[in-house]
């Protein structure tokens, strides 16, 4: 017999049980990616919807002293319609047009996150993301098709940010969920750092594909992510595994079948009965005993999808620290969101780089955001303290901010560098939180295993945090034409205020140092 070649012995030393966990946490990967491949063009765009064409040395405030110098010499200029970009962005007025569109799609997100969370409890978790892929494919390509019906009313495209908001808020709590049931808590931050690169890998992969349609036809800017989402959920209609128990693996014990029936569960239990037999010989044959078929009727008093009833809303919130990490999360993520939004923009405007480059260096912060979460994880795996983790990369996020808004006139070598250091320290945080934290907190000990808390939980702290994220764009469309730098003041200002929410969960965190990890602090995996 000849022997199995290496790949097909390879193949074979893992378990069933393990290729499933492998094919849960690749396919959840690239359907979230996905989300944020979709999400990305807005910004590649925003350098195009408006070009800086009124005059040809027209120069952008970096301070408020430049604005007070600047703005008169400008205030004469008369924008030629027809040049400077795509009505009704072709105005002055510009910056606050593009902020109302991501507050439009932020603003929609964050509210339709609370509500996400819960219905994706009630609901199959495969068919509710599938839906909302397809959903959000479809609003992302009508953004684009505004270009080639030469559209420019502003309320068509903000009821489609509005729209895609909405929709969007599937993603979330449904693959989290998802992760959530498949991997255990051990090595956790690990496994979601390096699994929470999606963000970054998404935005990267959607400033690409945006900036290659930009500058020749905006529109498949848009159209070519959202054909990409919604094959993306027919794949997961087809292919994702929501909970362990959906499959039996010759690894798994043997399960007894049960049918529920009216809130009784109907046990099918094979049992041997030894009945009335003479005592065997020792050197004789083994006797065989009857089969009987015993029907056990148990009352199920938590009927449902997985045998537990769907936390509440309040509920959700009385778990410890889920109020603490939220509200962190939600100056967190206004800080990476304003980069995710404004970003290439900044850098078309200081750096005067048209919109294609700009998108591509702007990817540089997305790339340290996968290094920065990957090394949140597995500090807080080894330290055993999620809240200190993020509490010093929020403390080091805030004097990173200010080098960068001064260096990134000097040259495109230290943008590089900065922008590099500033995905790591601002996204390190927000990968945690949403991730890791998340997963411990849904999975909390107060739950008494409720496998059902994790999509709430989870629902809770990123919309919490995404409000930070709709606010954030749009104080930096209304802060920007009066200087950059006053941008980059309040994104300091809100990694101080992050710190100070968890400040409270870090104190506990340090005086159990010497504590052994079962008597941590209570918000803790256990």
């Amino acid at each position: 017999m000849a022997t199995l070649p290496p790949g097909i012995r390879f193949c074979l030393s893992f378990s069933k049980d393990q290729w499933f966990r492998a094919l849960v946490l690749f396919l959840t990967y690239l359907l979230y990616c996905s989300f944020h491949l979709s999400r990305k063009p807005i910004t590649i765009v925003k350098g195009e919807l408006h070009k800086h064409c009124s005059e040809p040395n027209e120069v952008e405030p970096h301070s408020f002293n430049e604005f007070v110098i600047l703005k008169p010499q400008q205030s004469s200029t008369v924008h030629n319609v027809s040049q400077c970009g795509w009505a009704p962005f072709d105005k002055k007025n510009y910056k606050q047009l593009l902020g109302a569109l991501d507050y439009s799609f932020l603003c929609a997100y964050a509210v339709g996150m609370y509500l996400s969370g819960m219905i994706g409890e009630r609901l199959p978790l495969r068919y509710f993301l599938s839906c909302g892929m397809v959903a959000s494919g479809l609003f992302t390509a009508l953004f684009g098709l505004g270009y080639f019906y030469n559209i420019h009313n502003l309320t068509y495209y903000i009821i489609i940010q509005v729209m895609n908001g909405l929709v969007q808020t599937t993603g979330w709590p449904s693959v989290i969920t998802c992760i959530g049931n498949w991997f255990g808590k051990g090595r956790r931050g690990l496994i979601m750092g390096v699994w929470n690169s999606h963000t970054s890998v998404g935005n990267i992969l959607g400033s690409l594909i945006a900036g290659f349609w930009v500058s020749s036809c905006w529109g498949m800017s848009f159209v070519v992510p959202g054909v990409i989402i919604a094959v993306m959920g027919l794949i997961c209609f087809l292919f994702l595994i929501e909970h362990p128990r959906d499959v039996k693996t010759d690894d798994s014990p043997l399960l007894i079948p049960k049918v529920s029936c009216n809130g009784m569960k109907i046990q099918n239990q094979i049992l041997k009965a030894q009945e009335s037999y003479p005592e065997k010989n020792m050197l004789g044959p083994t006797p065989v005993y009857p089969t009987h078929h015993v029907v056990v009727l148990q009352k199920d008093h938590n009927f449902g999808k997985s045998g537990s009833p769907a936390i509440s809303f309040s509920g959700a919130l009385q778990i410890p620290g889920v109020v603490e990490f939220s509200m962190c999360l939600l100056f967190a993520k206004l800080v990476s969101y304003t980069f995710l939004f404004w970003l290439p923009l900044y850098i078309t405007s200081v750096g005067h780089m048209d919109a294609r480059h700009a998108g591509d260096l702007s990817t540089l912060f997305d790339v340290g955001g996968i290094i920065g979460g990957i090394l949140a994880g597995v500090i807080s795996d080894k330290s055993h303290k999620r809240a200190t983790t993020c509490g010093l990369m929020l403390l080091f996020a805030a004097p990173t901010l200010y080098f960068f808004s001064a260096v990134s006139k000097t040259g495109p070598a230290s943008t590089m560098l900065m922008l590099l250091v500033c995905g790591a320290l601002v996204n390190g945080p927000y990968s945690l939180i949403t991730t890791a934290v998340s997963a411990d907190l849904g999975t909390h000990k107060s739950l008494k295993g409720n496998a059902h808390a994790l999509s709430t939980v989870s629902a809770i702290i990123d919309g919490t945090g995404s409000v930070g994220a709709a606010l954030g764009p749009l104080l930096a469309g209304l802060l920007s034409p009066y200087g950059w730098h006053n941008v980059f003041f309040m994104l300091m200002m809100s990694d101080a205020f992050a710190l100070l929410f968890l400040m409270r969960l870090i104190k506990k965190e340090l005086k159990c140092a010497q504590q052994p990890l079962v008597e941590q602090t209570e918000w803790k995996e256990h």
